[in-house]
């Protein structure tokens, strides 16, 4: 089985909003993706707009032909926004206006999450949860009527230069069990050119969520050329 590359692009409108200004555009960055074999557009619209806004995320959704996956917190606002603008997919986030970036995966117990996962289902939109690795919360995820998880590859890519063995086994397990249960398997996180290659083996994952990487490699050598270079890992990997 194949495996998609899903680029997040948030961090080209973080650097625009340092400047406040109208350049680099999300959604010139969105179709070099396009033109570059990615597979999808993440963006992660934050209750703060620290990075993507409103107008982004609409202009993205509407205009670039290729699957969005639109990251959101479980929150009132974030689920009509997505209900109205229907992107691809919505992947479930948790989100703290503190943290820097996502520290974790959802609390599959909270009420909010719950009722989040309801309200998408209702509108027919295709829901994905970002979830920690455990064999639990895939088991919770299939209660839940759930098609698609992206697993939180963060512990893994914290560790890589370490004792990463406890993480890559958790996330093979984790794969395995998705697919048994008809659950498409995607992964993200704090992957890299440098540790995405173990991740990429995995053949039960399907989908591979990469941003921060990307974009800074991209600084250097341009983001076609960056987008390209990750496709070709993931792809010998799976070979």
């Amino acid at each position: 089985m194949s495996i998609r590359l899903g680029v997040n692009i948030d961090h080209v409108a973080t650097l625009r909003n340092a400047r406040k200004i109208s350049e680099p555009s999300p959604l010139e960055a969105a179709k070099v993706v396009k033109k570059s074999g990615a597979h999808l557009i993440t963006i992660h619209l934050r209750e703060d707009r620290r990075h993507i806004n409103d107008n982004d995320a609409k202009q993205i959704i509407k205009n670039i032909d290729l699957d969005i996956n639109l990251e959101i917190g479980p929150t009132e606002e974030m689920i009509d926004f997505a209900i109205n603008h229907k992107p691809e997919f919505i992947c479930l986030v948790p989100e703290k206006r503190e943290e820097i970036t996502t520290e974790g995966g959802l609390n599959l117990d909270l009420k909010e999450v719950i009722l989040a996962i309801e309200k998408l289902q209702k509108n027919n939109l295709n829901v994905c949860l970002f979830i920690d690795p455990t064999i639990e919360n895939i088991k919770k995820s299939k209660q839940l009527d759930i098609k698609y998880v992206e697993l939180h590859t963060g512990n893994y890519s914290n560790n890589f230069l370490k004792n990463f063995d406890k993480e890559i086994s958790l996330i093979k397990d984790c794969a395995k069990l998705c697919k048994e249960f008809n659950i498409s398997c995607h992964a993200g996180h704090g992957l890299n050119y440098d540790n995405v290659a173990l991740i990429a083996k995995i053949k039960e994952i399907s989908e591979l969520n990469i941003g921060h990487s990307i974009i800074s490699n991209s600084i250097f050598f341009g983001l076609e050329k960056s987008i390209k270079k990750m496709i070709e890992i993931m792809k010998n990997s799976r070979e």
